[in-house]
């Protein structure tokens, strides 16, 4: 055999290995923060850092990334930054938090869930460089992605480096969906005019950020290696730290954009508040059978709709007995989340017309979150689902080409 060949050979054999057998448990793919530690630590090394994270920041092998840098005898771990839920994730969706010293390492903790959103020149006083690293869950409504975004405006005003320890998205780098955000809807819930479901690890979307959004921080991405576009969170072989308390499993996040637009009506269960958080659709006044019928009729792709009856043990339904469905996820590759929760409300605005599905309460942050009225105004009229997608298909496909400048992965 030629010798070229053997080398190449060689260097494939290598390369499986590595991303099959490092050490991480049954990790397939190296975290940003492992690839920093051990192969880029000059990056950190000699400066101030000031490190944003949460519970999600671990390593393959579930060290907290608090821990490693407070233990790293190259790291100045000189402030901790904590978005919604807390940096050791002690705190309930939209509870706010204050600023206070880190029990186990004795580092200060500024909120960025308190009275700012974006860390302040006093919180930055010391910090040289700073540092994000928490787990994203792929859809535009999560509040960890503005949190990214305002800390990188903070840094280029202070003139400091922004990194970015870059994780998987846990729904894969191809699946773009939903509409794009109405700049007048702007909030921390949607604040670029990006889709609701936008295909890009954390790194990609904070170079896009960076470049189309004009913040022009000193951004540096420290890449995963081994993870690849196709991989949903499953194939990386890491485990799945809770982002929030109603994203307990990795697949969760695939079911966040199928009914978390509906949730935020509280007219409907989504069920938060039961042991299937964002799996169900459910009230008093469905008739499961019914609905189950109606949605699979339509034949959406990769799921099936099952009646389901339950009791929440909790929240805005707690007790009372409710019927609807349960969503099965049966092809993962195929499932269009987004897709499929419009057709839900159409299928409970067919079937009950008389039901009040709309709460004009909760409608300014439905449409916040679903990131303009157009879903809204469109149900209540009585447009269908298909025409309501076919609305937000021109600006989805300029979005996806867009995007692929800032592609780390294949």
């Amino acid at each position: 055999m030629d010798n070229k060949i053997k080398k190449v050979i060689s260097l494939i054999v290598f390369a499986v290995l590595f991303c099959n057998l490092h050490a991480g448990l049954n990790a397939k793919i190296k975290l940003g923060v492992e690839v920093l530690l051990e192969d880029q630590i000059h990056i950190v090394e000699g400066k101030k850092v000031g490190l944003i994270t949460n519970p999600t920041g671990v390593t393959s092998n579930l060290v907290s990334t608090v821990d490693k840098f407070d233990q790293h005898p190259d790291v100045e771990l000189v402030a901790l930054f904590g978005p919604e839920h807390g940096v050791r994730g002690n705190v309930t969706a939209g509870g706010k938090i204050d600023d206070y010293y880190d029990q186990k390492t004795g580092v200060p903790v500024y909120s960025l869930y308190g009275a700012t959103r974006k860390p302040t020149q006093e919180m930055l006083k010391d910090v040289e460089i700073l540092v994000y690293d928490i787990q994203d869950i792929g859809s535009r409504s999560y509040t960890y992605i503005y949190t990214m975004a305002y800390a990188m405006e903070a840094a280029a005003e202070k003139g400091i480096p922004f990194v970015v320890l870059d994780r998987p998205n846990p729904l894969g780098g191809n699946l773009v969906e939903g509409p794009v955000l109405d700049p007048e809807f702007k909030s921390f819930v949607g604040l670029y005019p990006i889709p609701y479901v936008y295909g890009l690890t954390c790194g990609e979307l904070a170079k896009l950020f960076n470049q189309e959004f004009d913040i022009n921080c000193d951004l540096q991405v420290i890449k995963m290696k081994c993870w690849k576009r196709d991989m949903q969170f499953d194939d990386t072989g890491l485990e799945w730290i809770p982002t929030s308390p109603h994203i307990p499993h990795g697949r969760t996040a695939m079911y966040y954009p199928a009914t978390g637009i509906i949730g935020e009506l509280r007219t409907i269960d989504i069920g938060v508040g039961y042991t299937l958080p964002f799996e169900l659709i459910g009230q008093t006044w469905i008739d499961a059978d019914e609905l189950a019928k109606e949605l699979n009729t339509r034949e959406l792709p990769g799921v099936h709709f099952r009646p389901m009856y339950y009791t929440p043990y909790y929240f805005a339904n707690e007790k009372e007995h409710l019927k609807g469905v349960q969503i099965h996820i049966l092809d993962f590759d195929k499932f269009q989340p987004v897709k499929s929760q419009i057709h839900i409300l159409a299928a409970l605005k067919k079937l009950y017309p008389d039901q009040k599905i709309f709460n004009k309460n909760r409608n300014k942050m439905f449409d916040k979150v679903a990131g303009s009225t157009e879903i809204r105004t469109s149900i209540q009229n009585g447009v269908s689902a298909q025409k309501i997608i076919e609305g937000w298909q021109a600006e989805k496909k300029q979005f996806e080409e867009m995007r692929k400048k800032y592609f780390l992965y294949e």
